[in-house]
């Protein structure tokens, strides 16, 4: 009997860095971005069209957005679909605790 090994590689915490796309960084911080709008429209029972019309958006454009097709989205849009739905954005710049490079995070 024949056994193939398996490699498994341990993942950077970015799925996109992972997948050696460009702007990793970015893209996650978006796809968290847009996993909070989902939440926020799921908690508040809103259907698509419901939503769309809060968002400034069409009902196809939510679809789209919510299925995970927002590349076309700057990351100020996606803060101006946060604020739409009734929620505070704070930005905050402080220096890192050690020599690394700076981060973009979401926190809550």
């Amino acid at each position: 009997m024949k056994t193939d090994k398996e490699e498994i590689e341990r993942s950077s915490g970015n799925v996109f860095t992972d997948l050696g796309l460009p702007d990793a960084e970015t893209h996650l911080l978006k796809a968290e971005l847009v996993t909070r709008i989902d939440r926020i429209i799921r908690q508040r029972g809103l259907k698509q069209v419901d939503a769309a019309k809060l968002l400034g958006l069409s009902q196809p454009d939510v679809s789209r957005l919510l299925r995970g097709n927002f590349q076309e989205y700057s990351m100020e849009r996606l803060l101006r679909l946060l604020t739409a739905l009734g929620r505070d954005v704070n930005i905050v710049i402080r220096k890192p605790r050690s020599e690394r490079p700076g981060r973009l995070r979401i926190g809550a």
